[in-house]
């Protein structure tokens, strides 16, 4: 076991004294009594002491991880600076309450009043040396000593200024348990005027001093980036909360001050100490824009309180002010109060707190929306204004990988996105902007999101597949209406004249076989000639509205016979069937036609060397499934005309062609056809 280094120990013994003035200020104020104690005029010890612990131990942690960084050692002497000041006082508190007043009580309030002058170095500190543990470069660092020089005026003068020059510049009289004791334990030999001329320069300079290490920190903020900027906005985030202290402080009553203070310093300390030794481990951004919401809201909320009871007592004296007050609240404050608070939601989170009004909104723009790109739109400006955000964009899948795009706002470089989910299919994606309060999303934020979306994004869907149907079938009319021409033209100008030929020729023959038997026969050979062209006809044009072989082999057989003739030395074909005896025709045109283009691809782009088809019927369904072993279809190929048509072909019957390319290599094409149709399909 390797030896704990030299700073972990130091650390250890901060945290270890910290602690032992903290009990022993405990001690101390558990020993006086408690009417006694609210009137001596000292502040409680174990306050200021339970601030000194919360220093203490996230600065020892800084030195055990980086002892190097500055930071963790201010932590360190600033905890014990704060619990010695704490014992102090409440040695002092305790040793008053004696006779004769024990020896060291004068030295203790020394120790209090002037050396606890010097609680006011830790903050400047902290904020020019975090998070690096060094000051800041070039003139601001310049800067940065005077500002320290500032601060250190007035506790320097406060060791040494006689007692009589610093309570005559003080506010009020020394604390009743302290008057009588002798603090000059420091006095230099100074003329009075230049004590006061110090003393008027120290408190004149504590606020102004403040200025440089505010100033450092907004530097530092705006030059960072990455990790320095996380470490920045936990800084950030512990003045916000020191704020909020600050600002309850106006309006909860004097005995919660020293509670606010330790909330505020301890608060302070764990964010420092995160900050440097792990700055992401948790989202840095929601905690500070929940912080920055739900504090706000909390304080608008206490002050309006705060006013109210003021008012009622201003208007009816502190007598009968309790009881009118709380039948005030009761009846008419508390219904306002509550609009209040969920009018100020509003305005900062929208109405993500009132799903119901969301979704009821969102299905009236449905409503007057005629086309999946207006529903979309509907869809992304309804989640921005219910959510407060500047940005959404609402994609839908479509079929053949293209996608349905609605955008609200204007596009920000940091963007989050969340899933639409539909049966258990992602259906595509909400794109949502990142950063800031109101991008922040509790569960139950996304919870409504999905279902507000999901929703929408279904009859976004439903009504593109309506419009892609009738596409569809106008398409199938057109092609229908085609092949109708075709046929009509191949008869009318092919078959038609044939046989009109024939018909002459044999009669032309007929006239001239008693005279011209040679020219005779020649003719009737022509005519045999023609027939048989006419006849290929024929076979052409059954063929294309139904393969004979289907009907002569059925379709297991017409298969193995296309696959049969497409086998080469360099592809192996194999083909299995298992179908059911009475297969529907437009079942059974489908499945060749696809088969048919399948191995034709095969034969043309794949390089494969085997391939093998499946017929089988799944139930209700019959599976047409290719595969061979070739080099696949690379990613983000267009689909061409014949990958269009299988999936037409399938579509047509109510059913789906899907292509796929398996990690093992090769492609897969697999379509699925329902056998219960009465479709037509040529």
């Amino acid at each position: 076991m390797s030896k704990p280094r030299v700073s972990t120990l130091v650390g250890g013994v901060f945290v270890a004294l910290a602690l032992a003035a903290t009990v022993t200020s405990v001690v101390f104020e558990i020993s006086i009594g408690a009417q006694r104690r609210a009137s001596d005029g000292l502040e409680a010890g174990w306050i200021s002491g339970l601030a000194g612990v919360a220093l203490a131990v996230p600065g020892a942690l800084m030195l055990r991880r980086v002892p190097r960084n500055a930071v963790g050692w201010f932590l360190c002497l600033g905890g014990l600076h704060w619990a010695v000041d704490g014992a102090a006082v409440a040695w002092v508190a305790y040793a008053t309450t004696r006779s004769p007043v024990p020896a060291g009580t004068a030295e203790s309030y020394w120790v209090y009043q002037r050396v606890g002058a010097g609680l006011l170095l830790w903050l400047p500190l902290l904020l020019l040396y975090y998070p690096d543990g060094r000051l800041p470069r070039g003139r601001w660092r310049w800067a940065a000593l005077v500002s320290l020089g500032a601060t250190a005026v007035l506790p320097l003068t406060l060791l040494f200024v006689p007692a009589r020059i610093a309570d005559a510049m003080d506010d009020g009289p020394a604390p009743a348990a302290a008057q009588g004791l002798s603090i000059d334990l420091l006095t230099l030999p100074l003329p009075d005027a230049a004590w006061q001329v110090l003393l008027r320069v120290g408190y004149a300079a504590l606020p102004l001093s403040m200025l440089i290490p505010f100033a450092v920190v907004f530097r530092r903020y705006r030059a960072a980036d990455g990790l320095e900027r996380t470490r920045m906005r936990w800084l950030l985030w512990a003045g916000v909360v020191d704020v909020l202290v600050m600002l309850s402080a106006l309006v909860l009553p004097q005995s919660w001050l020293g509670a606010g203070l330790f909330v505020a310093i301890a608060v302070t300390a764990g964010a420092i100490a995160v900050g440097v030794l792990q700055p992401q481990l948790i989202d840095i951004d929601r905690l500070l824009g929940g912080t920055v919401l739900y504090g706000s809201l909390a304080t608008i909320v206490v002050l309006v309180d705060a006013g109210v009871l003021a008012l009622v007592t201003t208007l009816l004296g502190d007598r009968g002010a309790a009881l009118v007050g709380l039948l005030v609240v009761l009846v008419v404050y508390g219904p306002l109060r509550n609009r209040l608070w969920l009018l100020v939601q509003r305005v900062v989170l929208g109405r993500r707190h009132d799903p119901y009004r969301i979704i009821s909104g969102l299905a009236e723009q449905l409503e007057r929306s005629d086309s999946p790109e207006h529903q979309l739109l509907a869809v992304a400006r309804s989640v921005a204004e219910a959510f407060r955000t500047p940005y959404v964009a609402v994609e839908v899948h479509r079929t053949g990988g293209q996608a349905l795009l609605a955008e609200f706002g204007t596009a920000p470089a940091a963007t989050q996105t969340l899933p639409i989910t539909y049966r258990d299919e992602t259906v595509g994606r909400l794109i949502l902007a990142a950063g800031g309060y109101r991008a922040a999303l509790s569960p139950r934020d996304e919870r409504l999101l999905a279902d507000v979306v999901r929703q929408a994004a279904a009859a976004a869907r439903s009504s593109y597949l309506a419009a892609e149907l009738q596409v569809s079938r106008e398409r199938l009319v057109g092609a229908r209406e085609e092949e109708r021409r075709r046929v009509r033209r191949d008869l009318h100008d092919g078959l038609g004249p044939a046989l009109g030929g024939v018909a002459l020729r044999i009669d032309t023959a007929r006239n001239l076989m008693r005279a011209d038997g040679v020219r005779a026969d020649a003719l009737l050979k022509q005519a045999r000639e023609d027939v048989s062209a006419a006849l290929a006809d024929v076979r052409r044009l059954v063929h294309d509205l139904r393969p004979p072989a289907l009907d002569d082999v059925g379709l297991a057989g017409a298969v193995g016979q296309l696959a049969e003739r497409l086998r080469t030395p360099k592809l192996a074909t194999q083909v299995s069937a298992d179908l059911p005896a009475d297969l529907p025709a437009a079942v059974e045109v489908a499945a060749y036609r696809i088969a048919s283009e399948a191995l034709t691809n095969v034969a043309k782009h794949a390089n494969a060397t085997v391939c093998t088809v499946r017929l089988a019927a799944d139930g209700e369904t019959l599976v047409v499934e290719v595969a061979d072993d070739g080099t696949g279809i690379a990613a983000g190929t267009p689909s061409g005309v014949g990958l269009v048509s299988l999936r037409e072909r399938a579509a047509e019957l109510g059913g789906r062609c899907e292509i796929e390319c398996p990690a093992s290599g090769g492609t897969v094409v697999r379509a699925r056809l329902p056998l219960a149709t009465t479709a037509v399909s040529s």
